[in-house]
């Protein structure tokens, strides 16, 4: 009798694991963490006064229909909660628009720097890939339409993006829009939104509001500092909502992150402090490097990407220097554009420590 494995669905086979960033460095207690992403100045003093007092309900199940931070979401931004759907983060909003709509033999398109997990959920699907260059690491809307077939069902890309931090301008992701069939899915992945104050940008919730095929997701992972918490939000048709709410798991957002979640974005003046510092430091830290004669990709999120000037001042050697001084970066070579390092906005002392770094670094 002949045993054989269990056998996996193809696509699943063409997904590499996902490698997480950096968060420890040997013989180093507390090093600085510019590698995620994440918000250094934590979550408003009101979301962790709404979780601690979530966990006198640890026992109870959470609200299913997820009433609470959807109102709040729709208040705060001037929204319709019937077109509003949260998730196990912006990652599975993601997720269930893919698997409500994305089978095996469709087309995805993804921007080239589109969330990692776009790909991973298609893929998945039994989905082809269809990766559209972003040149100047921006996403680039001539370069989306020339790929789109009969066989497209869905286009993905984030804006800002990541590792570059630059964003679609609003003009373009309309015209990018209205190219599209009715057909195509636009899934807009706005994760890093919260921080853009460009008066040309849109994340797309104004589109979302009034087309059929069109979804804008938000995360409480960035701005909002509730990585932890795993929660995230989407915006889109009712009828694409109803859809995904059909495969989503009745319990899938845990009861103190929807209270943390609806908390956090009701404090809009924490919000605007941390965005304050956030864009403060994003100026000064690309005005420093630039004086040392290092390449910054213009960004609009809560991290720079940098590009190194040659094979001696390289990424690698600097990433390896930086550690040496207890400073984690993340090395986006496997993900980005060669030779660069991308680098969190982190709190005062931690950013004033990079810059003393890589002067010494540069030297």
């Amino acid at each position: 009798m002949t045993v054989t494995s269990p056998r996996p669905q193809p696509g699943v086979l063409k997904i590499a694991p996902y490698k997480q960033g950096q968060s420890t460095i040997d013989g180093i207690a507390n090093p600085i963490k510019l590698s995620s992403n994440e918000s250094p100045l934590g979550p408003s003093p009101k979301a962790i006064a709404a979780y601690d007092d979530a966990v006198k309900r640890l026992f109870r199940y959470p609200d299913g229909s997820q009433t609470d931070l959807r109102e709040a979401i729709a208040d705060v931004f001037g929204l319709d909660p019937a077109r509003i759907i949260c998730g196990n983060g912006s990652d599975e909003v993601i997720q269930l628009v893919i698997r409500a709509y994305v089978g095996v033999g469709d087309e995805v398109i993804l921007s080239q720097y589109a969330f990692a997990m776009c790909r991973v959920h298609a893929l998945a699907q039994g989905a082809e890939v269809i990766t559209a260059p972003e040149p100047d690491c921006r996403v680039n809307v001539d370069e989306i339409l020339a790929r789109v077939t009969p066989k497209t069902r869905l286009i993905a890309f984030a804006s800002p993006n990541n590792p570059c931090g630059t964003y679609l301008a609003k003009a373009d992701l309309k015209r990018l829009h209205e190219a599209l069939p009715p057909h195509v899915i636009l899934l807009v992945d706005a994760a890093y939104a919260d921080y853009v104050v460009k008066p040309d940008y849109s994340d797309g919730l104004g589109l979302a509001a009034k087309s059929s095929n069109i979804i804008v997701t938000h995360t409480f992972s960035k701005l909002y500092g509730l990585s932890a918490l795993r929660i995230g939000w989407g915006y889109a048709a009712p009828e694409m909502i109803e859809l995904m709410n059909r495969i989503r798991t009745p319990f899938n957002t845990n009861d103190p992150a929807l209270a943390a979640a609806a908390a956090a974005v009701r404090d809009q003046d924490y919000a605007a402090m941390v965005r304050a510092h956030n864009n403060d430091w994003l100026a000064r830290m690309t005005t420093e490097l630039e004086a040392l004669d290092l390449d910054v990709v213009p960004s609009v999120a809560n991290f720079l990407l940098i590009q190194f000037p040659s094979e001696e001042k390289s990424a690698e050697r600097a990433w390896e220097f930086l550690l040496s001084r207890g400073i984690i970066p993340r090395p986006v070579n496997a993900g980005g554009p060669d030779n660069c390092l991308r680098v969190t906005i982190g709190l005062a002392h931690e950013n004033e420590a990079f810059l003393a770094a890589m002067r010494d670094f540069m030297k």
